[in-house]
C-alpha cells in the first residue's frame, strides 16, 4: 500500500522533453458579482479564474480544461510526467485552465460557506471516486498508477479543492464559464468528472463551444419529462427545457470511460445514464458517442485517464477525435 512506503524523491526522467514555445501566457478573472456595490464596503465575488498559455503558431480552436478536483490533474501525470496541458501545447492548441466560482483560485464566494476537514476523504478518493483499487490498501491489477511511488500517491491525494456539488453551484459555474468563453473564443471543453455536467450547461448558453470531450462525467442533462427517473441532482439527471437540450445536438460530444467500471456499482450506474443521454441526443439529430478505453486496448485506466501513466495514448485518442471533427 502506498501509505506504507517511504517517500521517494521526484522522478528523474530519462530524457527531458524539448522546450515548448509559448507566444503568450497569463490569467484573468471573469464574471462575478459585487456585494455592497455603490457603497464604501464592497466584495467582488463569484467570479471564475482562467490561466492560459498560447503556443507559437497556435491552432484557432482552444482546449478549455475543466477539472473537478484541481487544475493539477491537467498539468501532470501521476508520477510528475507531462499532463494534457503540455501534451496539447506541443500539438499547438491554446490551453485554458479553468477554476469555476468558489473553487481553487476563484474561491471568494458571494455567500458564506464552511470547509469541514473530514478524515476519510483519502480512502474515498482511492476506492470510490477515482477507482485506484477495490478498497483502501489494494490496487486493481495493472492500474495505470505508479503504485510503488509514495510521493506520487501523496501528490494525487493532495490534488483536491473543496467542491460545491449542488445544483445552484453547477448553474453558477456554467453561467460564468459561458462568459469566459466569450473572451477565449472557439473552444473544445475537455472535462473531468463533475465538470462534465457543468460544461453541458455552459454549452446551452454559449455559441463558442465547438465540442465537448468529457472524461467519466457522472451527470447529464435531459429535457423535462424525458430520460431517467429521479429528482434533479448535480450528478444528474438534471432537467432543462427542450430548447436548451436541443442546443446540445449541435455540439459534437465524446464521453470517455476508463477501466474496471464493472467493479464499481457507482460508476456503472453513471455509465448507464451516459448511454441514455447519448441515445437521446442522437435520436434528436446530435453527434454524441461513448469511448470505452479498454475497447481501444487501453487497460487499467482510472477515473482520470488524462493523468494516468498511459496518458500519451489517451491524448492520442483525443487528438484523433479532434481531427475527425475538423477541430485540429
Amino acid at each position: 500500500m502506498a501509505a506504507a512506503l517511504a517517500l521517494l524523491p521526484c522522478p528523474a526522467f530519462a530524457q527531458d522533453p524539448p522546450p515548448i514555445a509559448i507566444a503568450r501566457q497569463g490569467s484573468f478573472a471573469v464574471g462575478g458579482s459585487v456585494l455592497g456595490e455603490g457603497s464604501e464596503a464592497t466584495l467582488r465575488c463569484d467570479h471564475g479564474f482562467v490561466e492560459y498559455q498560447v503556443p507559437t503558431d497556435a491552432r484557432p480552436v482552444a482546449l478549455f480544461l475543466w477539472h473537478s478536483s484541481s487544475t493539477a490533474v491537467w498539468q501532470n501525470r501521476w508520477d510528475g510526467g507531462e499532463g494534457f496541458q503540455s501534451l496539447f501545447l506541443r500539438r499547438r492548441y491554446p490551453i485554458y485552465l479553468w477554476d469555476g466560482p468558489r473553487v481553487g483560485r476563484a474561491n471568494w464566494g458571494c455567500e458564506d460557506y464552511t470547509y469541514k476537514a473530514l478524515a476519510g476523504r483519502d480512502q474515498q478518493n482511492h476506492a470510490s471516486s477515482w477507482r485506484f483499487g477495490p478498497k483502501w490498501g489494494e490496487w486493481y491489477p495493472g492500474v495505470q498508477f505508479p503504485t510503488h511511488d509514495a510521493a506520487a500517491y501523496d501528490q494525487a491525494m493532495r490534488a483536491r479543492y473543496d467542491e460545491f456539488d449542488v445544483i445552484a453551484n453547477a448553474r453558477l459555474e456554467a453561467a460564468v464559464a459561458a462568459k469566459a468563453l466569450e473572451r477565449v473564443g472557439p473552444s473544445v471543453l475537455v472535462t473531468s468528472s463533475a465538470g462534465g455536467l457543468r460544461a453541458l450547461l455552459a454549452a446551452t448558453q454559449s455559441d463558442k463551444v465547438r465540442a465537448i470531450v468529457a472524461y467519466e462525467n457522472p451527470g447529464y442533462l435531459f429535457p423535462e419529462g424525458e430520460g431517467p427517473e429521479g429528482a434533479d441532482s448535480p450528478f444528474g439527471p438534471l432537467r432543462v427545457t427542450r430548447e436548451e437540450f436541443l442546443r446540445l445536438t449541435k455540439v459534437p460530444m465524446q464521453f470517455v470511460w476508463g477501466d474496471n467500471l464493472d467493479k464499481s456499482p457507482l460508476w456503472q450506474s453513471r455509465l448507464e445514464q451516459c448511454r441514455a443521454f447519448v441515445a437521446l441526443i442522437n435520436a434528436n439529430g446530435g453527434q454524441a458517442e461513448i469511448l470505452l478505453l479498454p475497447n481501444k486496448g487501453l487497460r487499467g485506466n482510472t477515473h482520470m485517464p488524462f493523468a494516468d501513466m498511459n496518458n500519451e495514448a489517451v491524448a492520442a485518442l483525443l487528438a484523433e477525435y479532434l481531427a475527425a471533427k475538423g477541430l485540429d
